[in-house]
């Protein structure tokens, strides 16, 4: 009996990668899977095939457990709803929902258009909300159920080149809290893991210079099959007490991340002016101002 059997779970983005990690882990712990994955280029335009759910469902039947195929769209209030229907159509119930669909539109941001924005936030961001939104009435009339949501350290630290990645993906940061905050009562839970992994994704790094070159090469030490377990054991009854927070996963690493707060403050009574403010506020604030980290900066150590 492994620590999700009997439950249902999709996966979205599940035909390669994290996704694929996910689904497989889920199915190794005895959950029947909804494998949801478009087959479409990185960009997310194109058709390239839809066999990879339909492959990541046949591994998962050779494993002894119970899988089917979704190929809707994230981005689609109605790919949702199927979705999830899909999972009481075939396995009666819905238990949990791992939000890992994902895309790129890498632009340095003056020469982002709106189109390489919107592109992104519709399946990241609005992706994540269709399908938590289609599974929360399930949730809410039978007392139990888990989102789990793919957040990454571009949102929560900071890269080159990613504005819409990054707004998307921290916007999914405050997503998950309030849908922690709202569904509560209902033993709902919801939190947003961070994955370090080499995938489709990451594999469109540039490496033009030296140092964008051993970037890479420590990326591709990054396995992305280390995801799954984590997420199983958030969904799991194990998981029950875990709602709100915002978790790393690099190989053998997990990390839990702080969450904003206010670190400093400034008063004065009579009231600030510009003047005043760029006199005491500023120098006063800026031995603890952030400086412009991006990912790699703060996450420098190899994976282990």
């Amino acid at each position: 009996m492994g620590m999700m059997e009997g439950k249902a779970v999709l996966v979205t983005g599940a035909g390669r990668g994290v996704g694929r990690g996910i689904a497989l882990a889920m199915a190794k712990a005895g959950a029947a899977v909804v494998v949801n994955d478009l087959g479409v280029a990185l960009t997310g335009e194109g058709e390239e095939s839809a066999s990879p759910a339909e492959q990541v469902v046949e591994e998962i039947r050779a494993l002894g457990g119970q899988a089917v195929a979704n190929h809707d769209s994230v981005a689609e209030w109605d790919g949702a709803q199927a979705m999830v229907q899909a999972a009481i159509d075939s396995f009666g119930r819905i238990d949990a929902v791992v939000n890992n669909a994902g895309n790129l539109r890498d632009v340095i941001f003056h020469k982002m258009e709106p189109e390489d924005f919107r592109a992104v936030i519709d399946v990241h961001l609005m992706g994540s909300f269709h399908t938590s939104r289609a599974a929360a009435p399930f949730f809410k009339d039978q007392g139990s159920g888990a989102f789990v949501h793919m957040t990454s350290s571009t949102g929560l630290v900071g890269n080159f080149g990613q504005a819409n990645y990054a707004a998307a993906k921290l916007g999914i940061v405050g997503m998950s809290k309030c849908i922690a905050i709202d569904m509560q009562r209902f033993g709902v839970r919801s939190n947003a893991v961070a994955p370090w992994a080499w995938t489709r994704m990451v594999s469109s790094i540039p490496t033009d210079t030296p140092e964008q070159q051993k970037r890479v090469e420590g990326l591709k030490k990054l396995d992305a099959d280390k995801i799954g377990p984590f997420c199983a054991a958030l969904c799991s009854d194990g998981g029950k007490d875990v709602t709100g927070q915002v978790f790393g996963v690099r190989n053998n690493e997990i990390y839990l991340f702080s969450q904003s707060r206010p670190i400093r403050t400034a008063h004065t009574a009579e009231g600030w002016t510009p003047e005043t403010i760029t006199e005491r506020v500023f120098p006063q604030f800026a031995n603890d101002f952030y400086p412009l980290h991006r990912s790699g900066d703060v996450f420098t150590w190899d994976p282990v």
